[in-house]
């Protein structure tokens, strides 16, 4: 879903049982598509996102978090976000000046582009999910190439919603893109009176 085929950017794909759920799928850039959802108890916007990698300009960076920082801002309060996709950026394993956004957990140091994400975060009353879970190393890593190992890809809600996230990890042995591991969070959410499990990959 999102539009034209393209060699670059973001896509999204979704189950079969959530289609008639799907309200609409808006691409706002390369790098920004939107699927919102309509559930029983309100709506979920999935913003999946890929950011300028670290040899890009700044300037082109700096656009592209701005981009995020405004179509976030403008989703009503009422509706659920969940931001998710390869955003370029070590937000590495301490949490020093980010207590909030940060939960403690995570893997490697901070870069300058980490920090970007952070303070995005940060102004929008949203957690980086991978840091609230321990997890070992093998599910904490998102990308490899030889012996150099990261985690640039992450799943970010807003605060009050940081209870219904129940998991996240990475899937070692699979590849999503190359070099690329599969990064998944359980959401539950309250439908018609019952809890559904709700699993982005």
């Amino acid at each position: 879903m999102g539009g034209e085929e393209r060699s670059d950017g973001v896509e999204i794909f979704v189950a079969e049982k959530w289609v008639d759920s799907d309200v609409s799928v808006k691409r706002h850039s390369k790098g920004v598509l939107i699927l919102k959802m309509v559930l029983s108890n309100g709506l979920l916007n999935i913003l999946m996102v890929y950011a300028p990698h670290s040899g890009k300009q700044e300037d082109e960076k700096e656009s592209f978090w701005n981009e995020v920082f405004h179509l976030v801002s403008c989703i009503p309060q009422n509706e659920m976000v969940v931001l998710a996709g390869d955003m370029n950026g070590h937000v590495g394993s301490s949490n020093v000046c980010h207590e909030g956004t940060h939960g403690g957990s995570g893997y490697g140091d901070r870069n300058a582009d980490g920090s970007r994400i952070l303070e995005c975060a940060d102004g929008l009353n949203l957690v980086i999910c991978s840091t609230l879970f321990m997890k070992q190393e093998s599910q904490l890593v998102t990308y490899s190439a030889g012996h150099f190992k990261s985690t640039t890809d992450y799943t970010i809600v807003q605060q009050e919603n940081k209870a219904m996230v129940c998991n996240v990890k990475v899937i070692p042995n699979e590849e999503c893109v190359p070099k690329h591991k599969l990064l998944v969070i359980d959401i539950w959410f309250n439908t018609a009176k019952r809890w559904h499990k709700i699993t982005i990959w």
